[in-house]
This record gives C-alpha cells, structure tokens and sequence, in this order.
C-alpha cells in the first residue's frame, strides 16, 4: 500500500508565553520550540504500521520553510521512504484551501492509494486542509479517525463521534483520513532511525514545480486572510474561598443572591 501523509511544522504552545507579532496577524514565533504537529505525529505512525503489515511505501509531504525539515527528517527517522517540502515565499500567509490547492498539485501526479493527515493543527486547529485536498483530488474522506483496518480495496475505520460513542465506516480506496491522537503508540526514533534518514531521499520544490501562479497561493489565493490576531483580555478572575465550612457555604449563598441566581 503507498501511502501519503501530509505532515506540518508547528510551535509548541501549551506551556509558553504567547506574544503577538508588530504586524497582528500572527504570533511571535522566534523563542518558541517547533516540532511536528501533534495530531500529524500519529499520522505519521498509522501510516509506517500500515506499510510493515501490507508492504508500500510512505511518502511525508509538508509545506513549509526550511525550518521543516526536522520534521521531515523525523518522519523519515520513523520509517518514511520519502519526503517532500514545498517552499516558496508566495506561498507565505495561505490559508487551508491554499495549502490544500498547493499539495493537491504534487499530490495527484504520484502513485497513492491511502493519504493521511492530522485531524487537525495545533497552532490554528483550522481541521480544514484533509478534507480540501480530498474534495480537489476527488477521493472519498473520514475524519476523526481512531483505527484503520484495511479491506480488499477497502478501508475499515472507526471514528471518534460526540460523547464518546464512534461510527465504524468503510470506504474505497484511494482514501483520505484525518487521523485523531490516541490511534496507535508513536515509536521512539532510535539513532540507527535517524542515520538512515539523513540518507533518504528529501525533495525540495517551488511555486513553479507545483504550477501555481502567486495570485493562486498565499493571501491572495486564500478564502480567509487574518484581520488582526490578539490574546483576549482577562476580564473575570476566580475567586479563592476562605474560611471554615459554614462561613464558605454563607459566601456561596451571598454570591449566588447577589448575582440573582437564588
């Protein structure tokens, strides 16, 4: 089975101090750690589990600056065949329908018949460009996918639903998946994982590799441009609750009467 899995380059933002940039459009990014999107990370393990059992091939395909290629070189590590980076400076300020018309463009020239993506991105959590690409390449997709069984030119999966209930559905292969964390175990990347990957093949292509036009990529060829980005401001804080038992529970009271509550 060749496989395809579109991977992104993210800043780790969980524990860190978010500041926004001059321009309000992005954050600050220069003492953030980056590293591959967590989401994609279990992509990435589905994809190289699905290509030890039926054999294939896997090919990590991002858009990004150079930067990017630690991820991909992770990807690699981890078991990929190939990877791909897509860089270009018109390609700056794309939204998901751009990035997904940029992949769409290497994508539909190569063999594949599964391509998986992240059910979503940490910095923007937009969960948009798996189900664009899909639409563009016209193949079949699932989202929120928990488990990948493949059937005689068919894919069975389970996908996570509201509530914790999930749907099992089945599709033709070729397929896209939007993988959902918790899938499978992601490897440790051993040394011998990394030596073999700086010898992988890693292709590097531009604006005119994909035949796009710069009006076609980037915020002229998006459907949502950034207006202005900022952190909300705190406008209520909790209130700790001091005391013995009877003088906690007569505050309650007095908060929840006062605000008309009881």
């Amino acid at each position: 089975m060749n496989v395809i899995v579109c991977v992104k380059h993210v800043p780790e933002t969980a524990e860190a101090e978010i500041a926004i940039h001059e321009s309000r459009k992005r954050i600050k990014t220069e003492d953030l750690v980056f590293d591959i999107n967590e989401w994609d990370d279990y992509a990435v393990e589905e994809a190289v589990l699905l290509k030890e059992k039926l054999g294939g091939s896997v090919t990590a395909i991002t858009v990004g600056s150079e930067d990017a290629d630690s991820t991909l070189r992770k990807c690699l590590a981890r078991g990929a065949d190939k990877a791909v980076r897509l860089t270009d400076k018109a390609f700056e300020g794309s939204d998901s329908y751009a990035i997904a018309k940029i992949l769409y463009k290497i994508i539909k020239d190569l063999p594949f018949d599964l391509i998986l993506t992240g059910a979503q991105a940490g910095d923007d959590g937009c969960a948009q460009v798996g189900v664009v690409l899909a639409e563009l390449l016209g193949i079949p997709h699932v989202t929120m996918v928990k488990k990948v069984e493949s059937v005689e030119g068919h894919v069975k999966v389970n996908r996570e639903l509201e509530g914790g209930l999930e749907e099992i559905v089945e599709a033709k292969l070729p397929v896209l998946l939007a993988v959902q964390t918790g899938i499978n175990e992601p490897r440790y990347i051993s040394i011998m994982g990394i030596r073999k990957a700086m010898k992988k093949e890693m292709k590097v292509l531009g604006l005119k590799d994909v035949g796009l036009t710069e009006e076609e990529v980037g915020e002229s060829g998006s459907w949502i441009t950034v207006e202005k980005m900022f952190i909300p401001p705190v406008e209520k804080e909790a209130e700790i609750l001091t005391g013995g038992v009877d003088e906690i529970a007569t505050k309650i009271v007095e908060t929840l009467r006062a605000k008309g509550l009881i």
